[in-house]
């Protein structure tokens, strides 16, 4: 077999079948392996009612055993992304499924929301080390068109995968209960631990060996700052946005404004902390010149605005099916399919497109079509609405989803220096995580926020004693919806179940009309990407990366 420890450049034309096919089955593995973390952010949304009647969940506590995963993922990225660089990916990836595992196992076990809540934040330590470690694997073992091609499977399969995530959850739960859908993780854990060391070769930075080089107090900044701005988000309709509606701070003012005051001041300061530590030549969680590249910049921002949409839809769109319909899990799964097929489709021909009218178009191109789609979805959305109304705006979200998925990464990381790519593939994954936990908070908040005033609204209308008319908008606000199904089922309140209905129905189109706004930000930002290296900042990079063996390949082979 060729040898591999050059890295300039890997699987040259040269090479022999048999390297190509062993890269080829690494990739796969690769993307099973980020298949495995992709669907366990999604998973959830479908299984939210059970989880909502099991184990009592308010609407808050059902937003954090969303976004908690994301938040914990995308703070660890970076630093875990740097550590996998000097101390081996494919040991961080063996690493991230073992706590993966272990996590998803205390999630099926779970007993009430705070232990749900930790194992999921669990998860997203592990999956914090799996996700930076496969895209810096593939972006160390292929070069050109075939790191394209890659980078286009790569992206697919995350798209496709997070969209398939609801089925799965529903065709489990469905079966079983809610505990089924993280218990079977133990089994893929166990295949992807043994894949990953049968084929996956280790691969880390140029000269990394043994170098303490993670910036700690960078990954504490970034994890507080942004808990802060979730934690505001999510707890502002229950503690008040700006007055307090419980007792909980002095002079009557909520502390969710200093909540979000705090986190954006973190921000700030982790900016300067970071610049400085850059200045003095130190490690540096985040790099803030790879900021200076046009596409990297445009994409990271994108990939943050598209999981918004994504996430928040599947956050709402099941818990307004089982509110008024009350759908079965599987049932909303079947909803939901569309949206899987039409990521995994055009996911697989986006490289074709890509290939004739350049990458960058195909992301504009996907882009605008998740805008039309979500601004339909909003446009038919009423208390009538089913799972079969929802199917093509879905299905032409789905299309938009696997275009743009496929093809940004490669986008955004084409004029990066190879020296640089771990940290920037880790940036670029974080930006898509805290995309995922703003995306449940903002549009989850949206949600719960509308869905309350409609329902005071109406019961106001309808001449209901202002104690009946808050008890019952509280509980409709804080069980997410699903009390809806429980005034249809009480004796001579129709008329109230038909308010919680239509209220469920405008709380879904102002979290569908949020998601299309977001969104249409992302297709302004995808406006401004261009063909690799025709930006100045990697014309500049050029030189500088040409002369870099940036990435070498441990010299043990891959077990067999």
């Amino acid at each position: 077999m060729p040898r591999l420890a050059s890295m300039t450049p890997p699987l040259a034309p040269a090479a022999d079948a048999g390297t190509a096919r062993r890269a080829l089955f690494a990739a796969v593995v690769i993307s099973l392996g980020v298949s495995l973390i992709v669907v366990d952010a999604t998973i959830v949304g479908v299984l939210l009612p059970q989880l909502v009647d099991d184990l009592g969940l308010s609407t808050a506590s059902a937003e954090w055993v969303t976004s908690v995963y994301a938040l914990v993922f995308a703070a660890l990225l970076i630093p875990f992304g740097r550590a996998g660089d000097l101390f081996g990916r494919r040991r961080m990836i063996v690493l991230g499924v073992a706590v993966f595992t272990v996590a998803s196992v205390l999630a099926a076990l779970s007993s009430d929301s705070t232990t749900l809540i930790g194992a999921r934040a669990l998860q997203g330590v592990g999956a914090s080390m799996v996700m930076p470690a496969t895209l810096s694997t593939l972006n160390a073992m292929f070069t050109g068109k075939q790191r394209a091609h890659a980078f286009g499977i790569w992206g697919a399969t995350i798209a496709g995968m997070s969209a398939l995530g609801p089925l799965v959850g529903g065709a489990l739960a469905s079966g079983g209960t809610w505990r089924w859908a993280f218990g079977v993780n133990l089994f893929f854990g166990a295949v992807l631990i043994w894949g990953v060391l049968k084929v996956v070769p280790e691969t880390r930075a140029d000269g990394a060996g043994g170098r303490l080089g993670v910036d700690w107090p960078g990954a504490v900044l970034s994890a507080l700052a942004f808990g802060l701005l979730v934690c505001g988000i999510i707890e502002g309709p229950t503690f008040g946005w700006w007055n307090a509606t419980r007792n909980v701070a002095v002079g009557g003012l909520s502390p969710i404004p200093l909540m979000i005051v705090a986190g954006l001041a973190l921000l700030a300061v982790l900016t300067v902390v970071e610049r400085a530590r850059a200045a003095a030549g130190r490690p540096v969680m985040l790099d803030l010149t790879l900021f200076s590249i046009p596409n990297f910049r445009n994409g990271n921002l994108s990939s943050a605005l598209i999981n918004v949409g994504e996430l928040g839809l599947l956050f709402v769109l099941p818990l307004f099916l089982l509110g008024v319909h009350g759908s079965a899990p599987l049932e909303i799964s079947v909803a939901i399919l569309p949206l899987a097929a039409g990521a995994f489709g055009s996911g697989a021909v986006a490289h074709v497109l890509a290939n004739r009218y350049g990458p960058h178009r195909v992301v504009q191109g996907g882009m605008a079509l998740e805008v039309l789609a979500v601004l339909a979805l909003a446009a038919v959305l009423s208390p009538t609405t089913g799972g079969f109304g929802l199917a093509p705006w879905m299905l032409l979200y789905g299309l938009g989803l696997g275009l743009t998925s496929a093809q940004l990464t490669n986008v955004s990381l084409a004029d990066v220096p190879p020296d640089r790519a771990g940290q920037a593939s880790g940036t670029q994954s974080t930006a898509r995580q805290i995309g995922a936990a703003l995306g449940v908070a903002v549009i989850g908040t949206v949600f719960a926020t509308t869905l309350g005033h409609a329902m005071s609204g109406r019961l106001d209308r309808d001449g209901l004693p202002a104690g009946q008319r808050d008890a019952i908008t509280h509980d409709l606000r804080h069980s997410a919806g699903t009390y809806a199904r429980d005034l249809h089922r009480t004796s001579g309140m129709g008329e109230v179940a038909r308010a919680a209905d239509a209220s469920l129905a405008d709380a879904s189109r102002a979290g569908a009309l949020a998601t299309a706004i977001i969104l249409a930000g992302g297709l302004l930002l995808s406006l401004r990407l261009r063909p690799a290296g025709t930006s100045r900042a990697s014309r500049d990079d050029e030189p500088a990366a040409q002369t870099l063996t940036a990435e070498r390949v441990g010299t043990a082979a891959p077990e067999q």
